[in-house]
């Protein structure tokens, strides 16, 4: 939406436009498993290492209850801190320009070099800008 003279309208993309901020903007799943279980994975990956961070530090505590003595404190403080904490992050898919550039480069090596199309695609798909320059270097399954 742009704004001219107080109105606001709509900016209208070209097809080759819209192709472009496609290839930039849309992502495809390439860590091999089916992009819908990734939501119970993530949940599920979330959870774990939270569960075990929970699991750690009720044993270490356990070991406090009681009356209370500062060496027994200091010892089980320190016990508590020396385990480094359990973390999962998730990480980003390949944008869609990456990913067709990594099929057409598989595709081509698995014909050998017999496909002159697939070399007219790639040098067309580089021309146009169509991969993120930062993530090209990662792969189809990188």
């Amino acid at each position: 939406m742009v704004t001219i003279g107080g109105e606001r309208r709509r900016v209208r993309r070209t097809p080759q436009e819209k192709k472009q901020l496609s290839y930039e903007h849309d992502r495809r799943n390439n860590y091999g498993e089916n992009d819908k279980s990734s939501r119970k994975s993530i949940r599920r990956n979330k959870r774990y290492p939270n569960r075990s961070n929970r699991h750690h530090d009720r044993q270490v505590l356990d070991g406090a209850s009681g009356p209370v003595d500062d060496r027994v404190a200091d010892l089980i403080e320190q016990t508590l801190y020396v385990k480094r904490r359990r973390r999962w992050r998730k990480w980003p898919n390949l944008p869609l320009g990456v990913h067709v550039e990594a099929a057409l480069e598989r595709r081509q090596q698995l014909e050998r070099g017999r496909g002159g199309q697939l070399e007219a695609k790639l040098q067309r798909l580089r021309e146009r800008g169509g991969h993120c320059p930062e993530q090209s270097k990662r792969g189809l399954h990188g």
